[in-house]
């Protein structure tokens, strides 16, 4: 992408009688863009105007405000099914993996990725689930925790300016986290009492992650609400051990069935 005063430049040049190279090389530009411009498929102004919108929505190196219940909510996904690659020329995608058996949680990933920012989003369908990505400049910038190889392998803790988002709506944090690496399941126990088997039924949320940093993070933002856990280790050779983070009182998992729901 060049500004207006290169492709004003070149135009100008070519008007004087300069050859295609002679302007490629004075504007610092290859020969094929030259000619681009030269053809007629220059950015008119509403383009150009548009394209100077894309370029400040970002909050962190421009003036954009991010939703803060939003982001919140694809903070917790990213931090579970998500991930940042690389196109070209500084162009990121992010990428948030979405299991096929709820298509409604596709819709809501996607509502909120572009009230975080107003970009276009698309899916990719892949085996037994869909991608649900948008591409942009600045991921990196509001997603700082990306780098190289997986999240369980390196520190992953959150800027001060993410803090006082989550702590301002742990509920929304807590919602994406579960919605991407949790689940509500009804656990049937069986017990016996006074000689005879009697068989119970409740409801419990699970919270399953390699990362302990991840994990407490989860942990952290129910410690907020007061709302009580349990984790335990889970063995899961020949990779790393898996956490389980469990939420099994009646009361907590009333207070989460609030905020949380089921998967769509």
């Amino acid at each position: 992408m060049y500004s207006r005063d290169i492709v004003d430049k070149a135009l100008h040049l070519h008007t004087q009688g300069h050859s295609d190279q002679a302007v490629a090389n004075a504007c610092g530009v290859s020969i094929w863009t030259v000619r681009h411009w030269r053809y007629g498929r220059r950015r008119g102004p509403d383009v150009e105007a548009r394209r100077q919108d894309r370029t400040t929505y970002c909050p962190r190196c421009s003036s954009g405000h991010l939703d803060p219940q939003a982001y919140a909510y694809l903070l917790g996904l990213y931090l579970g099914d998500g991930y940042i690659g690389w196109i070209r020329n500084g162009v990121d995608y992010l990428g948030i993996v979405c299991t096929d058996t709820w298509p409604g949680l596709m819709d809501e990933c996607a509502q909120t990725i572009t009230r975080v920012f107003p970009v276009k989003v698309f899916r990719v369908q892949r085996r037994g689930c869909t991608e649900v990505k948008a591409t942009s400049k600045h991921w990196r910038c509001i997603f700082p925790q990306h780098g190289k190889g997986m999240k369980h392998t390196r520190r992953i803790f959150l800027r001060p300016w993410q803090q006082e988002i989550v702590d301002a709506h742990p509920e929304k944090f807590i919602r994406g986290l579960i919605h991407s690496d949790g689940c509500r399941v009804t656990n049937k126990v069986r017990r016996m009492v006074q000689g005879q088997w009697k068989y119970y039924e409740y409801p419990r949320y699970f919270f399953t992650n390699v990362s302990k940093d991840i994990a407490g993070l989860f942990t952290a933002s129910l410690d907020r609400l007061d709302i009580p856990w349990k984790c335990r280790t889970k063995p899961n050779p020949p990779h790393q051990d898996v956490l389980v983070v469990s939420i099994a009182r009646k009361d907590a998992v009333a207070r989460l069935d609030r905020f949380v729901g089921p998967k769509g």
